[in-house]
This record gives C-alpha cells, structure tokens and sequence, in this order.
C-alpha cells in the first residue's frame, strides 16, 4: 500500500510494510498464487525480514501437506437426517422471527 506523504514541501510515496497481523491474514493466497504482484512482493519482503513469519509459514506448509495426507474420513450413516433436520429448523425460527416482529 503506498501514501503519499510531504518531506520537506515535497511529494514522497512511502510504502507502508504489512504488520505480523496483516501478513498472517495473506499467508492462504500467497500459498494460492493469488496475491497481485505489488501484494506478493510486500510479503516476501516481509518474510525475509521476520524470522517469526517464516516459521509461521513453513508450519503452515507442514500441516497442509500432513492433513492432505490423510484419508477421507467417511461422514456418519446419519449425517445427512442431521444436517436436513438443522436447516429446517434454521428455517423454521427464521419465519417465526418473521411473523413476531
């Protein structure tokens, strides 16, 4: 993100680094590939400044790739009665709310 600010009467554009916070937030699209490029150049900045963030990403990759290497785990037999009974009575109190108000 770039702002301009005023040193000395003149115009600076002064780019602003991402905080741990805000770079934490960015870490599923960089891994994506759906950073823009001024975005993605800010990250790796950020990354080859911040030890922290780079464990932080190198963990993150290490849980992905454990889960993605598990098998799928097979939903209980009455999993679809559950869900289809939560819905309707979503939708249920939702047309009460309805007419109480």
């Amino acid at each position: 993100m770039k702002s301009v600010q005023f040193i000395d009467g003149k115009a600076v554009h002064v780019v602003k680094r991402f905080s741990c916070d805000e770079w934490v937030e960015l870490v599923t699209a960089y891994l994506e590939n759906d950073l823009d490029e001024p975005t993605r150049q800010r990250f790796e900045e950020h990354l080859a400044e911040c030890e922290c963030c780079g464990h932080y990403l190198h963990q993150f990759r290490v849980t992905v790739t454990a889960l993605g290497a598990l098998p799928p785990d097979p939903p209980p037999d009455d999993m679809r009665d559950r869900l289809l009974s939560a819905f309707r009575n979503r939708r249920d109190s939702r047309v009460e709310e309805r007419r109480s108000s």
